[in-house]
């Protein structure tokens, strides 16, 4: 058996630790380093987690020739400045979603990690699911598509919460909104033209919820529905997709989070379970560790995120509101 590949946690969330932590020894990859930005706070996540080594500073861990990699899992304000300063430094990157918080920062990356000859990938952990090959598969099948809706409202009450802060590149589009555009770009394997956004803002600068539609280049249209808000109205968490096309209708519950209890209907038929292990984020974290031992390039590198990030980007402007910076 090969030896473990060596990781660095920039960023002691919670993300880290199911993303990273968790599925680390059964993907080939050691936690070995983490880094905050409070060290005490690192030297707890590290005693917690049981990582070998917590660095005092960001530069300090993504410098450690020990690493082969590096996690970054900071605001998506950060993800930029922190990716390059691992790439510069000989390091492989995974990064959380969005890739950045714009698409000029986005090209900025991916030019740096085209220099550096490392590899880069973007965290869109469902995308390497089965469940995502079965549903590109079931929507192949339903011939021309009229419809598309994907949807992608989580309640996130906290008003000190990172994404509600426009100086950290906050919304709910950012964070929420970015898998229904992924997953519309997967699986109609086209990039859509915005034609019309309307964001909700309770903060100026921070999109508390975003509507958009997209036109798809072969006909038919796709929207995208994503929320922050919380109250007796929301609920709880929606995650849903349906499909429209010329040979019937596809409705799929968590389509980008199988693990919370995905389910798929065919043309109104009763719901067929699809939550099966592993979870997306051991499959994620595998496909890391394959590109990092030379085999097949991350399906979310740099072109997919760059491309990903323009979406963003102009159903920003479309709405009205500034793409984040």
């Amino acid at each position: 058996m090969s030896d473990p590949l060596r990781i660095g946690v920039l960023g002691a969330g919670r993300i880290a630790a199911k993303a990273v932590v968790a599925p680390a020894r059964d993907t080939g990859f050691e936690v070995a380093a983490i880094a905050a930005r409070d060290y005490d706070r690192a030297k707890d996540y590290a005693l917690q987690h049981g990582i070998a080594k917590a660095h005092k500073d960001y530069m300090a861990l993504v410098e450690d020739g020990s690493l082969d990699a590096v996690y970054v899992a900071l605001p998506p304000s950060a993800h930029a400045e922190w990716s390059i300063a691992a790439l510069r430094a000989g390091r492989n990157v995974l990064v959380e979603k969005p890739f950045a918080a714009n698409a000029d920062q986005a090209e900025a990356m991916v030019n740096e990690a085209e220099a550096a000859g490392r590899v880069l990938m973007e965290a869109f952990h469902y995308r390497y699911h089965p469940l995502t090959s079965r549903l590109t598969t079931l929507v192949a099948g339903l011939g021309r598509l009229h419809t598309i809706e994907a949807v992608s409202n989580v309640p996130i009450p906290d008003r000190s919460d990172i994404r509600h802060n426009p100086e950290l590149a906050g919304g709910a589009l950012m964070d929420l909104g970015c898998y229904p555009v992924h997953l519309i770009r997967t699986l109609t394997g086209a990039e859509p033209e915005v034609v019309r956004a309307e964001a909700v803002q309770e903060v100026p600068g921070v999109d508390l919820s975003m509507a958009a539609t997209l036109a798809l280049p072969g006909g038919g249209s796709a929207e995208v529905r994503c929320s922050m808000a919380a109250g007796p109205e929301s609920g709880g968490p929606e995650i849903t997709l349906t499909v429209v096309g010329e040979r019937g209708r596809l409705h799929v519950t968590n389509p980008t989070l199988p693990q919370a209890g995905a389910e798929i209907s065919v043309d109104g038929g009763a719901p067929e379970r699809a939550d099966r292990l592993p979870t997306t984020f051991e499959c994620q974290l595998a496909a890391f560790s394959e590109a990092l031992r030379g085999g097949p390039a991350p399906v979310t590198g740099g072109a997919d995120a760059v491309a990903n990030m323009r979406v963003i980007d102009r159903i920003y402007q479309v709405s009205g509101m500034a793409p984040r910076v």
